[in-house]
Parts: C-alpha cells; sequence; structure tokens
C-alpha cells in the first residue's frame, strides 16, 4: 500500500491596511491652509499646533482627545468656540475612499484583513457611526495599544491579532517609512500613492503563483 504524497494548505495571504491618507484620503492639507488663512497664521503654525506631540499623548491614548483640543486651544490662543468650530470642520471632511472600502468588504472571509492606524481615541467611534467595522477582521489602532507606527510593536500586535505570519502579509501605508518598518519585519510593503495603485497591488498580491 502506498501513501499518496500531500502537501501542506498554503497560509491564507493577509492585507494589513491605515486609514489616514489611505482609506481615509488627506484632506487635513486643505483644511490647513483654510483655517491658518482664517486664523492669520501660517500653515506650518497651523498643524503644528494639532499634531505637535500628538504621538506622545493623544496619539497613543495617555489623554483623551477633548484634553488634546484644549492644548490645540491653547497654542492657537482661539476660543473654545472657535476651536469646537475647527473639530467640527475637520470631522465634516472626513470621508472615506468607497473603492478600498469595497475592496476590504470583498476580501473579508478568503483573505485576512486588518486596519492598523496611528489615530486619535475617537476613531474607533467614528467608524462605528460610520458603518465601519465590520470592513476588516481586526482594528488595531495606536490610541488602544500604547504605541504607534513605526514602533514594531503595533505591526506584530495587527499579525497577532488575525493569526498571520509576516510572510504572508502585505502592508500598506502612505508614509514611505512605516512601510520599511513592515518590509523590515518581513511583510511585503507598498507605499500607497493612489487608489488605482494599491487596488492593482492587492490584486497583484493576491493573484496565485504560476
Amino acid at each position: 500500500m502506498t501513501r499518496e504524497m500531500t502537501t501542506a494548505p498554503s497560509a491564507a495571504p493577509a492585507i494589513l491596511i491605515d486609514i489616514g491618507g489611505v482609506l481615509v484620503p488627506d484632506h487635513l492639507t486643505a483644511a490647513a491652509t483654510e483655517w491658518s488663512n482664517r486664523l492669520g497664521t501660517s500653515q506650518h503654525a497651523f498643524t503644528s499646533a494639532l499634531f505637535g506631540g500628538n504621538d506622545e499623548q493623544v496619539l497613543i491614548g495617555r489623554i483623551s482627545e477633548a484634553a488634546w483640543w484644549n492644548i490645540v486651544r491653547d497654542r492657537l490662543g482661539i476660543s473654545q468656540d472657535l476651536i469646537a468650530e475647527i473639530r467640527c470642520d475637520l470631522a465634516s471632511k472626513e470621508t472615506w475612499d468607497d473603492a478600498l472600502v469595497t475592496c476590504l468588504r470583498r476580501l473579508r472571509g478568503s483573505v485576512k484583513t486588518a486596519i492598523v492606524s496611528n489615530a486619535w481615541p475617537q476613531m474607533r467611534t467614528r467608524m462605528a457611526n460610520a458603518g465601519l467595522l465590520d470592513i476588516v477582521d481586526a482594528i488595531v489602532l495606536s490610541c488602544e495599544v500604547g504605541c504607534a507606527k513605526p514602533d514594531p510593536r503595533i505591526y506584530t500586535a495587527a499579525l497577532h491579532r488575525i493569526d498571520a505570519d509576516p510572510a504572508d502579509a502585505l502592508f500598506i501605508d502612505d508614509t514611505p517609512g512605516h512601510v520599511a518598518t513592515a518590509r523590515s519585519l518581513g511583510m511585503t510593503g507598498h507605499v500607497h500613492t493612489s487608489t488605482q495603485h494599491t487596488l492593482a497591488r492587492i490584486k497583484d498580491f493576491l493573484r496565485p503563483p504560476d
């Protein structure tokens, strides 16, 4: 009696993808120009007030988003009403890339998927309000895990959540340094520059080998 030779099934591929600048197209550049003109300051000063030091504070969940906006208000020297207006304006400009969201929904179940994002504490709530919590298998946010890209720990946390091996994963981000870290961990990396190119890269990555 002979035993047929069998091969172990290949591991399911994985897609890890960023939010800001990828799933949510950049809306902050135009908003910063608009608000810096209105406030009579430079665009650099406005964005520095908004983001300077956030990676040590709100981005990794050390303080609340509301507390961070109070810091921004004090930096800009504006009223509570005006900072509230800025918050509402930025939130209203946040839109999700329909083509990428649709792609992730279609892949779920056949491909392991995760969002890996440097995000402020209200991101999960905003995703829930938009009905987007189910587009991937896992959502790994810096404000919840206490570390932010390019810290390798957030990448490994995401891989662990979806039980994926780095060699089977495609990591997508608009920041080259974040992609470089993914590659150093053994993942395939893709720097997002457009929806069309990213969709093509996902398709190519998932194409069965000849």
